[in-house]
C-alpha cells in the first residue's frame, strides 16, 4: 500500500483537529457547561479562524503584506446582512438564508479584492501594506454613507456621502423597514448565525485553501514568494498568481464576515478598521506564516484570551504590538535562522532512520 504523503498526512490532521474541537465544545455546549461569555463567542471564533487562514493565503504563502483584509469583510458582513434581511419574507428558512448571505458575501467581497487588488499588486513590501491599509480604510467609510432598506417594492439604497440625507429620503411604504442607517450602521438584524454554520465555513476553507496550496497554481504561488524573478523567467504569469490568492483571500474573508454580521443584531462598520486587520495579522504571525494549523490555534486562543483576561483589555493592542514586533524580528535574526536550520535537518533525519 502506498504511503501518504506528509503534507497529505497533516492535511488530515488539520481536518481531524477540527472536527474533534467541533464535537467536544458542541458537548460542553448543549451540557451547560461552557460559560455564557464563551457560548458567545464561538461563532465570533470561527469567523476570526477563517479570517487568519485566508490571510495566511496572502501573507505567508503569497508572500505579500496585506493590511486591508478587515475591510473585505466588512464588505461581507454588510452585504451579507441586506440579503438575510431582504429575503426575510420571501425564503422563510433560515438556513438556507444563512448560506445565500454567505455566498453573496463573498461574492461581493471578491469583486472588491479583485477591483482593489489589479492596482494594488503591482506593488510590494511596505508599500504594497501600506496602500491595502488606506483601501480598507476606504471601503470603512463608504460603507458609513450607506443607508438602506427594503419593502414590498425592494430595496432601497442611498449613498449619503453629504451627510445631508437620512432614512426618511428613502422613500419607504409603512410595511417597510430600514436595513443600514448609515454610520449608524446594521440595526435590528435577525441573528441566524450558529456555530455549526461556522464549523461547515472552516472546513470549506480549509478544503479551498489547502487544496490551493497543493495545486500546480499553489506551487507558482509559492513560487513567486521564494523567487519572483525566477519565476518570471520560467514563464509564471505574476499577475494572474497574485490575484488568484488575493481575490480567493478576500472571499473567504467576506464570507467570514457575513457569518459574523448575522450573528449580531447591531453591527456598525468600525467593528472592521485597522486594529481588526492587525489582530488577524498577528493570528498569522504568531502562528506561523504559511501555517495553517498554527492560523487556527492562534485566532481560536487570542480570541478567548482577551475575555479571560478582561482587566487587562485596554493594553491587548499593546501588548499584541510588541509580540508582533518581536516575532518578525526573531524571525528575521540570522542567528534563529542559523538554529532552526540545524534543528530541521536533524528531525528530518530522524523521521526517514525511523521509516
Amino acid at each position: 500500500m502506498k504511503k501518504l504523503k506528509k503534507s497529505t498526512k497533516v492535511d488530515f490532521a488539520t481536518y481531524l483537529g477540527v472536527t474533534l474541537a467541533f464535537i467536544v465544545l458542541t458537548v460542553l455546549k448543549n451540557n451547560g457547561m461552557l460559560t455564557r461569555s464563551l457560548t458567545g463567542q464561538l461563532v465570533p471564533i470561527c469567523c476570526y479562524i477563517v479570517m487568519a487562514v485566508s490571510l495566511n493565503l496572502t501573507v505567508g504563502i503569497l508572500g505579500e503584506l496585506s493590511l486591508g483584509h478587515a475591510g473585505f469583510m466588512s464588505i461581507g458582513a454588510f452585504s451579507g446582512v441586506i440579503t438575510a434581511m431582504s429575503l426575510q419574507s420571501a425564503v422563510p428558512s433560515a438556513a438556507v438564508r444563512l448560506v445565500l448571505a454567505l455566498v453573496v458575501g463573498a461574492v461581493f467581497a471578491a469583486m472588491a479584492g479583485f477591483i482593489v487588488g489589479m492596482p494594488v499588486l503591482r506593488l510590494r513590501g511596505d508599500y504594497l501594506a501600506i496602500v491595502t491599509l488606506a483601501a480598507g480604510e476606504i471601503i470603512k467609510e463608504l460603507i458609513n454613507c450607506l443607508i438602506v432598506g427594503r419593502d414590498e417594492n425592494g430595496l432601497h439604497i442611498i449613498f449619503n456621502a453629504s451627510g445631508a440625507k437620512s432614512v426618511n429620503d428613502l422613500g419607504l411604504s409603512e410595511t417597510g423597514k430600514v436595513i443600514i442607517k448609515g454610520a449608524q450602521g446594521a440595526t435590528g438584524t435577525q441573528t441566524i448565525a450558529s456555530f455549526t454554520a461556522g464549523f461547515i465555513l472552516i472546513m470549506l476553507t480549509l478544503v479551498i485553501v489547502l487544496n490551493l496550496i497543493h495545486s500546480r497554481s499553489g506551487r507558482a504561488i509559492m513560487a513567486l514568494r521564494d523567487n519572483r524573478i525566477a519565476a518570471e523567467s520560467v514563464g509564471i504569469n505574476i499577475t494572474k498568481y497574485k490575484l488568484m490568492a488575493f481575490v480567493t483571500s478576500a472571499a473567504l474573508a467576506g464570507a467570514a464576515g457575513a457569518l459574523y454580521g448575522l450573528n449580531f443584531s447591531n453591527l456598525t462598520s468600525t467593528k472592521f478598521d485597522f486594529n481588526t486587520s492587525i489582530l488577524v495579522l498577528v493570528f498569522v504571525v504568531l502562528g506561523g506564516l504559511g501555517n495553517i494549523w498554527g492560523s487556527i490555534v492562534s485566532a481560536a486562543v487570542l480570541t478567548i484570551l482577551p475575555e479571560a483576561l478582561r482587566g487587562f483589555d485596554d493594553y491587548r493592542m499593546l501588548v499584541y504590538a510588541v509580540v508582533l514586533i518581536l516575532v518578525m524580528l526573531a524571525t528575521n535574526d540570522p542567528r534563529v535562522k542559523a538554529l532552526l536550520s540545524r534543528i530541521v535537518p536533524r528531525r528530518e533525519k530522524g523521521e526517514k532512520a525511523n521509516d
